[in-house]
Order: C-alpha cells, then structure tokens, then sequence
C-alpha cells in the first residue's frame, strides 16, 4: 500500500465524509460515493452538509487539489470502504442490513482481483463473513483472490478528524492476509495503534463498547430519578461520590441518542437474548429515561395550567442528541419535544448547531424562547446554553 492507493468510500455521512477527507489530507486519490445527489454536489463544492469542527477546511483543501471527489456511482479502486448506517427494525430491535448489503452490491462489479474490502459500518457479529459469501456468490473468480476485512470506527462527534487519526483501531479480517493488508491500508492515515484480531472478534468489539458506555449512562439516568424521588440534588450526589478514587459515575441527561450508543447495544441483545440480561436492562431504562423527562414537563405544565388558567408555552432548549453537534440521529431531546407538541402543549424549540431547514420543528433563538415561554426547559447541554438563567429545568447538568 501506498500513496498511489485508490480509495472507493461508500457513505458521505458523520463517518464517511470525515474518513474520506483524512484519507484524502494524505494525497491519497478518494471517490466518495453517496446515493444522495444533494451531498455529492454538497461535497464537489468543496462544502460539507454536516456540523464537525475543521471538516469544512479539510474537504475543501482536498477537493482543490483534487484528491477529493463524489459522485452516486462507485468506480474501479484498490480499497472499497463501507461507512453507511446499519439500523435497526421491528419491536426486538434486530439488525437491518440493507444499507450495508446495497453498497456491497453497488461495488461488487468493481471488485478485482488484489483489491481490499473494508466494512466501517457498525454490524452485528459475522456481517463481514455474511458480505464476504455475497460477493463471492456473485464473484466466484475473486474468493481467495481479493481481501476483506472489518474495522469500525470509534470517535466522538466533535473531535472526529483528531480521533480518527489518533484512536486505537481493531482491524480483523476474514483471514490473516486480509488482516494484514487492512493494516497496511491504515498506517498510511491513522497514528493510533493497530490492533490485528479476526473480522468477528473486531465486531463485536464495536459493540462491547459502546454497550458498556450505555449500562455506565443507563446507571447515572436511574440514579437521577431515584434522587428526584428522594429529594437529592443528584449533581452534587455524583460530585460527592466521584470525589472516591475508584468512583466515576457519568452525568445523567435526558436518554441516550446517537446511531451508536442507542442502537449497538441491540445488536448484542438480539443475537444472545438469554445471556444479554444488563445489555438489555441498561436499553430500557435509558430509553425509559427519556420518557419520565416527558412526563416530568406534562406535570409542570398541568401545573401551571390548573393555575393560570391556560396552557404554558415551554421552551425547550437542545434537539441534539449530545452537546454542541448537529446529530438528531435517535436524539431523545427531539423525542421529547415532538411528544410534547403532539399532546398539544405550544413549544418553542431552541437548537443552535442546524437550520430550520433541516429540521423537522420550527426553531427559535435563546432569547426569544426565553421571552416568551412560561417554562424552560434544558434538554441538551450545549455551550452555547451555559449562560441560561437557573429558573430553567435541567436535565443534562
């Protein structure tokens, strides 16, 4: 592998943009490929369609010096990436693999012999063995002639450039040589350790992962309502307890969002349902936590209504799933404030990181909510929100 590499990213979104342009950065040719022909046109401007700190500048350097271009349609490459959603469906939250499987598809006539397939996509156990039998079923002449492998990635939305070039990764292939060239694909970006395992050890490390942050949050979100029944300032609890050297309890908040923590752990769920049992518990009080926030703003409202003789408008401030990105994916604040103007109450939505266009409630500034609203309500913890006045609800600390 080397700077005269090829590169094929399938998925202009949160991960793929960002891969694509690091990989780019490195005077490595990329074609990004997306079925959205808004981002293509987005992304050949040399602009981004998404909020992420020093993207913009990197996509823009990389397009001008032609590194970087997209298009809907992929092409002959050395290295196929797959960087699309992997959702999940039905009521026990089981996988869904047609993004995954349509952009496998979409590159499988490309495929050539010496030529590297990577998943990015967080996936289920054995999703890179299920891909590797769909291009050999319709590529027999490829199976042991092209090199396939798995490698999520694990970085924190707003720190993406920085953490995808110095994050450890887990890169494990359906073989020991696919392994290894995986390797030697990603020393040519990435400065973090390289971590060689099998294709399936690799996916179910993704997964681990981001359950383990969710039993950690789904354990602050209980303790902040068994303190709302006890009459505890639960902030100054955890201060307190964290104070202990081997005490770290995370801060509660509204639920969990994002198409990583709030999904992958059903991943795991689905597959073991026998064994999965704290996997599972965590799921559902985190999402549960979501919905007593709801029915903690009805109650002030009923309140305020059986004195006032009228209905409150509530402001509710962050649409984000986490502080200071522009992400809804999954976003138990959007959850939250669609429900209450499905009840009918009168919001006012604040979220500083997106457009009205891009958004499915009509948004307003920090001042005029704050203006005219009769309740305010903190949902996420922006710094743009720091200053808020102390009358406001707050459920993100």
């Amino acid at each position: 592998m080397n700077k005269n590499t090829k590169v094929v990213m399938m998925g202009l979104g949160y991960i793929g943009l960002p891969t694509a342009a690091l990989i780019a950065s490195n005077e490595i040719s990329v074609l990004g490929v997306d079925i959205n022909e808004n981002i293509v046109k987005t992304v050949n401007n040399g602009e981004i369609h998404i909020v992420e700190p020093a993207l913009d500048g990197l996509v823009r350097h990389d397009v001008e010096r032609g590194y970087l271009k997209a298009a809907i349609k992929p092409a002959e490459a050395d290295v196929f990436l797959i960087a699309v959603p992997t959702p999940f469906k039905g009521d026990n939250h089981e996988p869904d693999l047609k993004f995954v499987e349509s952009a496998t598809r979409m590159v499988i006539p490309y495929l050539a012999e010496g030529n590297l397939f990577i998943i990015e996509s967080t996936s289920p156990v054995g999703t890179t063995e299920k891909m590797a039998k769909l291009i050999f079923s319709e590529r027999p002449e490829l199976e042991g002639k092209i090199y396939i492998a798995y490698c999520p990635e694990r970085v924190l939305p707003g720190n993406v450039i920085y953490e995808l070039k110095n994050n450890d990764r887990a890169i494990g292939g359906i073989d020991n040589a696919s392994t290894k060239k995986a390797v030697e694909f990603y020393q040519l970006f990435v400065t973090g350790e390289l971590h060689q395992t099998n294709a399936r050890t690799a996916e179910m490390t993704k997964l681990v992962e981001n359950a383990s942050r969710d039993v950690q949050i789904a354990f602050a979100n209980e303790l902040s309502m068994i303190c709302n029944e006890a009459d505890i300032d639960v902030w100054e609890l955890i201060k307190l307890a964290n104070k202990h050297p081997r005490v770290n309890i995370l801060q509660p908040g509204t639920g969990v969002g994002g198409h990583c923590i709030a999904v992958d752990p059903w991943f795991i769920v689905s597959e073991f349902q026998e064994k999965a049992k704290i996997i599972r518990t965590a799921r559902e009080i985190n999402n549960y936590k979501t919905e007593w926030v709801i029915e903690k703003v009805k109650n002030r409202a009923l309140e305020f209504e059986l004195k006032e003789g009228r209905k409150p408008v509530i402001a509710c401030f962050g649409l984000a799933f986490k502080p200071d990105i522009d992400d809804l994916r999954e976003s138990p604040a959007l959850s939250v404030v669609l429900s209450l103007i499905s009840s009918g109450l009168k919001v006012i939505s604040v979220e500083p990181n997106i457009s009205t266009q891009n958004c499915e409630v009509e948004l307003s500034t920090v001042d005029v909510a704050l203006k005219n609203s009769d309740i305010q309500v903190k949902l996420v913890n922006h710094t743009k929100f720091k200053q808020l006045p102390k009358s406001v609800i707050n459920f993100v600390g």
